[in-house]
């Protein structure tokens, strides 16, 4: 009785050896490993500014290719060696034809496959004004062999070569956009390889169970597998199974925290949505009159609140309205609740009777008005403001802050005035702690998934696993076939497997030198 890797050892040199007799300068791409390198060798070489565009001290040009090296010697003057690889020479950087000298600065030499693409790359450190930067674009164009890199195309060269699998690709590119400190963790640590990581155990894990029940299939009737193979995949899929569901089980935090936290501020007129959309923001972002229904559209602004990214959203104020404007306002405001990750529900405190138990009774029926998609004000998706509160009797703020607060059905309640500031200190506080939650940190724990792709990615791949339980008894090929899907959708997430269809929609959010 032979060991399945045995089995499938065999099974791997047989196709090899078909493969040596059929197509032999395949197979020797094949056993050497370097197919993708091949491919890659007969490229263009590129070239972009990387440091991006505007007035700066330095400015940094890329070029990738076979001709790099040819660039480097045409511009730089050097006749015999190259530079030492990855060392900075201070060099006069002069145009290939007329001979003049463009500019003075550092040049360094990456020789494949030591490089960001894996391809020969060079490097110019030159002075960032738009004339120098303008000057030697123009003299790498006039090289044969050299083009303009097209957006995204370094990375993706490099995601060729195999430097980089697609998640640490998204993950290059959301540290290039990211806006807070918390965008700026999660990146990092997705372009250090951590999400692919976890992706590749798990895809080893279903290859594993993928040639064994393909083995049992194939060799079970001659007694060539050893007992309890099948039992063994079992266990696997089912742990592989309830990994991936506890991992599509994390609320959205890292979609949320790459994208923005959604909050809106939604209320009836003049409770003061515009004057704390502008305290937030602290400037005049939306008008603000006494006159209701100032507000009439959605205004958006952005904010760093602790670190997490929020998109915060001013809307009309909830009433009904003969004006078909306002109508419309209504209709995008209570539109912008729904989609809403946290709700901020302003309140004019003045309206409010001073008993407090029949204040929580008008404010729980206002927020069933405000919130009409929920049953109950869940506390992570909705924070109560009571604003105004300098026009109260210091005796009914304070009645009102103890009371309110432990009130059964009532989300978090903050009270604060925007005429005074009072109350802001803790309202922020309270905001930071709940989009913090929301988000979660994003160096704790296991990797969370940051892209819509590879939540619908994993959504098949469970689908596909529960082909695998739907058919382990009745049909093995299609079990197995369940498996495979399962794999398929996995390599879909890192690029291994059928990446072609969605390498555009990834590439083409990069900048041109990168």
């Amino acid at each position: 009785m032979l060991p399945v890797s045995a089995v499938c050892g065999g099974i791997y040199r047989a196709a090899i050896r078909t493969l040596r007799t059929r197509n032999p300068p395949l197979c020797r791409r094949l056993s050497s490993g370097d197919g993708v390198l091949a491919g890659l060798a007969d490229a263009d070489t590129i070239f972009a500014l990387s440091s991006g565009h505007g007035r700066c001290g330095v400015a940094v040009v890329r070029i990738s290719g076979p001709a790099a090296t040819t660039a480097l010697r045409c511009m730089v003057g050097l006749r015999k060696h190259l530079p030492p690889p990855r060392t900075a020479l201070l060099r006069s950087i002069t145009d290939p034809h007329s001979k003049e000298v463009l500019d003075r600065g550092l040049v360094l030499w990456f020789p494949a496959p030591h490089s960001f693409t894996g391809e020969d790359s060079v490097e110019f450190h030159i002075h960032g004004g738009p004339a120098v930067i303008t000057a030697v674009l123009q003299a790498l164009g006039s090289v044969p062999g050299m083009r303009p890199a097209e957006a995204g195309e370094f990375t993706r060269r490099a995601f060729h070569a195999g430097k980089l699998d697609l998640t640490e690709v998204e993950g290059l590119g959301d540290l290039i956009h990211a806006e807070t400190e918390a965008q700026r963790r999660q990146a990092l640590r997705q372009m250090s390889g951590d999400l692919g990581r976890l992706y590749q155990d798990w895809s080893h894990r279903l290859k594993r169970c993928l040639a064994h029940v393909e083995a049992f299939i194939d060799f079970s009737e001659d007694e060539l597998i050893e007992d309890g193979v099948l039992d063994r995949v079992d266990i696997s899929v089912c742990d592989l199974q309830a990994e991936i569901n506890q991992h599509l089980k994390d609320e959205r935090r890292g979609e949320r925290l790459r994208s923005g936290v959604h909050v809106v501020i939604a209320g009836a007129t003049n409770a003061g949505k515009s004057s704390l959309l502008n305290t937030l923001c602290q400037r005049p972002a939306a008008i603000v009159s006494p006159i209701a229904g100032t507000t009439r559209d959605v205004v958006e602004t952005a904010l760093d609140i602790g670190g997490f990214p929020v998109l915060l959203s001013d809307t009309a104020g909830l009433r009904d309205s003969p004006d078909l404007v306002e109508q419309e306002g209504v209709r995008r405001a209570r539109e912008r609740v729904q989609q809403a990750d946290l709700t901020l529900v302003v309140v004019d405190s003045t309206i409010l009777p001073s008993e407090v138990q029949r204040a929580a009774a008008v404010l729980l029926k206002h927020l069933e008005s405000v919130l009409t998609s929920q049953e109950q004000p869940e506390a992570g998706r909705c924070l109560l403001v009571l604003n105004k509160t300098d026009l109260l009797p210091e005796a009914q703020r304070e009645q009102l802050s103890l009371g309110l607060r432990g009130t059964s059905g009532l989300p978090p309640v903050c009270l604060i005035s925007c005429q005074t500031s009072e109350g802001l200190k803790d309202f922020l506080t309270v905001l930071q702690s709940t989009v913090q939650t929301m988000c979660a940190d994003p160096l704790s724990g296991a990797p969370t998934l940051t892209q819509a792709r590879h939540r619908a990615h994993l959504q098949q791949c469970a689908a596909a696993l529960a082909q695998y339980w739907r058919y382990r008894d009745s049909d093995l090929a299609l079990a197995a076939e369940g498996v495979r899907l399962a794999l398929t959708g996995l390599g879909r997430i890192t690029g291994r497997v059928g990446a072609e269809e969605i390498l555009d929609i990834i590439f083409k959010d990069f900048c041109i030198g990168k």
